[in-house]
């Protein structure tokens, strides 16, 4: 109570005044430190009474629990953490490490780490990423693109090659989202082409320009607008960006209009059938002029603008494909978004030491960014999944019942706000 009592009286009669409410004057958050405890398991050892004094006594010792990782100390909820350490705020092990030891006086070597991570990715993730996979090629709507990363230790490859990693997801098509990174040692479009093998002819690819997704034949392939615009804005010369005649300016409206138009249609709320009736009369005109302007246009060789409208002529093929069906998006951002977490990350981290690290990377960020994009708590779904142990001899259907999307895991795991 910070009043006195002087001040709790009447100001008129000087009666002692009395309490009718009480209201929040302010909010502050209290920062509770993680705590790092030790739990022992016991194991009993049990003798024979009667045998104990003969020249063959006999024991036998309870197992006890089978650790998460042979001959460790490490638990789901610290695998869970360090995990989410690297992949989530790209916390390199070593800087864990030091973490550690600032923050509990606990010695954990960044190799220790990293065996941690290989192995659950080996034993306990690879099942769900199977199970991933197979759901994905099972989608109509999909989405790709690639990054490059650096593994030290490849065979017969030098430790300076550039590596590549593949992103394949689901596109926007009303159901659970699905994202699996994948480690190549190069930018053959065979990586996308085998991801997708078996898939259902006639599916639609969300992607850049990249020549290596022509590989994938029975697909549709939708173009990116963004990246298209993004070549038109970097070829306006400085201070023309509200002259109205210049090229690229010109190119660059062209493709905000289709923009415009895809915003006004999710702040109406249309239904995908709806903005594919939409697209065919707002849309269809607009690209129409776009392709007979680009024809017209000249620039001079190895300039911005030229860059731009050839980079624009090469995606004349699927420039109109996204208007066959409203799931299709105008863009690639979706997979630009869920690429960005391995770019920042590897700021930080700089490479994967082995090609064991980096499988076992690419298994925990499609993990953590499934789970994101499921309303999750990655971090808690982590944990959850380390608890479960899935294996390789468990049906689909028991995979589906702690896939992130499951009523069961988002009743334990949904990330509350």
């Amino acid at each position: 109570d910070s009043l006195t009592d002087g001040e709790k009286s009447c100001p008129v009669c000087g009666t002692p005044m009395v309490p009718i409410g009480t209201e929040i004057a302010r909010t502050e958050l209290v920062f509770h430190p993680a705590v790092l405890e030790r739990v022992d398991y016991m194991a009993t050892t049990y003798e024979c009474p009667d045998c104990k004094d003969s020249l063959e006594p006999q024991f036998v010792k309870e197992e006890g629990d089978v650790p998460l990782v042979p001959h460790s100390y490490v638990s789901a909820g610290l695998a869970a953490h360090v995990m989410y350490g690297k992949f989530i705020n790209a916390l390199p092990y070593y800087r864990q490490e030091k973490d550690f030891e600032n923050q509990f006086g606990v010695k954990i070597g960044r190799g220790t780490m990293a065996h941690w991570t290989i192995y659950c990715a080996q034993n306990y993730f690879s099942p769900m990423i199977g199970y991933f996979h197979r759901q994905l090629v099972k989608r109509k709507y999909v989405a790709g693109d690639e990054t490059p990363i650096q593994v030290l230790k490849e065979a017969g490859r030098r430790a300076q090659s550039k590596s590549y990693v593949w992103l394949f997801r689901s596109g926007d098509d009303g159901l659970s989202p699905i994202i699996v990174y994948q480690y190549h040692p190069t930018r053959n479009g065979d990586a996308a082409a085998k991801f997708f093998a078996g898939s259902e002819p006639g599916a639609y690819i969300n992607v850049d320009g990249y020549a290596g997704y022509n590989k994938l034949k029975d697909f549709k392939r939708c173009c990116c607008y963004a990246h298209i615009r993004r070549y038109f804005l970097e070829a306006i010369p400085k201070g023309k960006e509200k002259d109205y005649t210049d090229p690229a300016v010109q190119g660059f409206l062209y493709c905000n209009k289709l923009f415009e138009y895809e915003r006004s249609y999710r702040e109406k709320g249309l239904s995908y059938r709806q903005i594919y009736n939409r697209r065919l009369k707002d849309q269809k005109p607009v690209i129409e002029a776009f392709m007979a302007w680009i024809d017209k246009q000249k620039a001079p060789n190895g300039s911005r603008l030229a860059r731009a409208l050839t980079y624009a002529g090469n995606q004349r093929p699927y420039m109109m494909t996204y208007l066959e069906d409203g799931h299709c998006s105008i863009s690639n951002n979706l997979s630009e978004n869920s690429i960005r977490p391995v770019t920042v990350g590897r700021r930080n981290w700089l490479f994967c030491d082995t090609t064991d690290g980096a499988d076992a990377s690419m298994m925990v960020y499609s993990l953590l960014e499934t789970a994101r994009a499921n309303g999750l708590n990655p971090q808690k779904y982590l944990e959850y999944l380390l608890e479960a142990r899935p294996n390789k001899n468990m049906s689909d259907g028991e995979l589906e019942n702690i896939a992130p999307w499951s009523p069961k895991v988002q009743a334990c795991c949904v990330n509350k706000s």
